[in-house]
């Protein structure tokens, strides 16, 4: 299991990898572990204001479907568009690639403070292990 040192987490599995005043979200290698294999992702707020821990997507994989949580305020600026079922449709990225090619969103960051509540590398692995 691959716990990056440059990303932040939630305690819900999702990590968080900032850029500038935007970042991009997608699920741990944990998360999809546990998951199995992911065969649909659907984000239906682009473009919307999503407060931190609201539910902003879903994650579809074989025996379940789990909510996606944002980990921090911000608008939804993109879906990557290798996961949506009408262009790339290739979900399985959030299992060979989750912290690369399977990221889930890119968001715009309304409160950047929020961040300092996400944990780092340390807690995360406290808290998987």
């Amino acid at each position: 299991m691959e716990i990056r040192e440059d990303l932040k987490y939630t305690k819900e599995h999702e990590w968080l990898r900032l850029e500038g005043d935007s970042a991009y979200v997608g699920i741990t290698d944990f998360a999809q572990g546990e998951l199995g294999e992911i065969v649909y992702v659907e984000v239906d707020t682009v473009g919307e204001e999503i407060e931190k821990d609201e539910v902003f997507g879903t994650i579809e994989a074989v025996k379940t479907t789990s909510d996606l949580f944002i980990p921090v305020s911000g608008t939804i600026l993109e879906f990557n568009p290798q996961l949506d079922e009408n262009d790339g449709d290739q979900p399985d990225l959030v299992n060979s690639d989750p912290y690369g090619e399977g990221w889930i969103v890119k968001i715009q960051l309304s409160d950047p403070s929020q961040l300092d509540e996400l944990m780092d590398h340390a807690a995360y692995s406290d808290l998987v292990s």
